[in-house]
C-alpha cells in the first residue's frame, strides 16, 4: 500500500486470513497497595462527640482485578507488563473524613422557657474531601487493530496515567424532640447535603474506572485503517459532568 502521508503504519498481515482477533484470558495481573491510617475520636461526654480519620494510599496494577471491576480487565498491550504497570482504578491518594454530634445544653433545666426553647437540640455532621482518581486516556477508533475497542488510549501515555477531579462535601443536620407527656413526642429534623453547593466535577466513570476521550483515530480512506491520524477533541480532561448539588429536606415526625 502506498504512502502518502509518511510516516505510515502497515495493516497486520494475519497468518490465517479467516480468523479474527483471539480472545485469551488469564490470571495474569498483579497489584501492590500501600496505605496509612490516622484516625482520632473523642468519646461522646458533656454532649460531644469528634472523630477524624485520614487515610494515604497508593494502589498499583497492571490489570484490574474482575472481582473489582465486574469484567475482565482489556488491557492495551498484554506483552508488556511495564507499559501496564499504573495506578489502579481504586487509587486514591488522599482521603479525609470528619464528624461529630453535639447536644449543647446552654440553659439550666430550672430557667424555664430559655432551656426549654434553647436545649435539648441536636447537630451533627459529615465532611468528606477526597483526592482525584485516576484517568484513562481513551482513544476511539481501534488504532492496534486487535478487534477491541474499548482498550486503546493515547500513544505515549501509561496506563492510567492522568488524575481526575477531587471530591468535597459538608452534609449537616439539626434536630429536636419534643416531648409532650407520656409516649407522645415530636421530632424536627432539617438536613442539608452538599451544604456548601461545591462543584464536583466529574468524568465518565465505567466498571474500569474514570476515563476521558483523548482522541479519534480516523483513517484517510473509507476501504481501509492505515494511513490515518489522530483527532484530539477539546473536551480532553475536562469534566462534561457533576456529583448532586446542594440538597435540602425537612422533616417532622410524631410519635405515640
Amino acid at each position: 500500500m502506498s504512502c502518502p502521508y509518511p510516516p505510515c503504519i502497515n495493516d497486520v498481515a494475519r497468518p490465517i486470513a479467516q480468523l479474527g482477533a483471539i480472545d485469551q484470558f488469564e490470571s495474569a495481573a498483579s497489584s501492590w497497595y500501600h496505605g496509612m491510617t490516622v484516625s482520632l475520636r473523642k468519646r461522646m461526654s458533656h454532649g460531644v462527640y469528634f472523630r477524624l480519620a485520614y487515610t494515604w494510599a497508593h494502589a498499583i496494577d497492571d490489570g484490574q482485578d474482575a472481582l473489582v471491576a465486574g469484567q475482565p480487565a482489556t488491557v492495551q498491550n498484554s506483552y508488556s507488563t511495564k507499559s501496564e504497570r499504573g495506578p489502579s482504578v481504586t487509587d486514591q491518594r488522599h482521603r479525609l473524613s470528619v464528624s461529630w454530634i453535639t447536644e449543647p445544653r446552654p440553659f439550666d433545666p430550672g430557667r424555664g422557657l430559655l432551656a426549654t426553647v434553647c436545649d435539648h437540640w441536636r447537630l451533627s455532621g459529615v465532611m468528606t474531601y477526597g483526592s482525584g482518581r485516576p484517568a484513562q486516556a481513551r482513544v476511539y477508533g481501534d488504532p492496534n487493530q486487535d478487534g477491541n475497542t474499548s482498550n486503546d488510549r493515547l500513544p505515549g501515555f501509561g496506563n492510567n496515567a492522568f488524575v481526575g477531579p477531587d471530591y468535597a462535601t459538608m452534609n449537616m443536620r439539626v434536630a429536636r424532640r419534643i416531648n409532650f407527656g407520656g409516649h407522645y413526642r415530636l421530632e424536627l429534623m432539617a438536613e442539608s447535603f452538599n451544604l456548601f453547593n461545591r462543584d464536583n466535577k466529574r468524568f465518565g466513570v465505567s466498571d474500569n474506572g474514570f476515563w476521558n476521550s483523548a482522541g479519534q483515530f480516523i483513517s484517510y480512506s473509507k476501504s481501509s485503517y492505515y494511513p490515518a491520524y489522530y483527532q484530539q477533541p477539546t473536551s480532553f480532561m475536562k469534566a462534561m459532568s457533576a456529583y448532586a448539588p446542594r440538597q435540602i429536606q425537612l422533616s417532622l415526625r410524631f410519635l405515640f
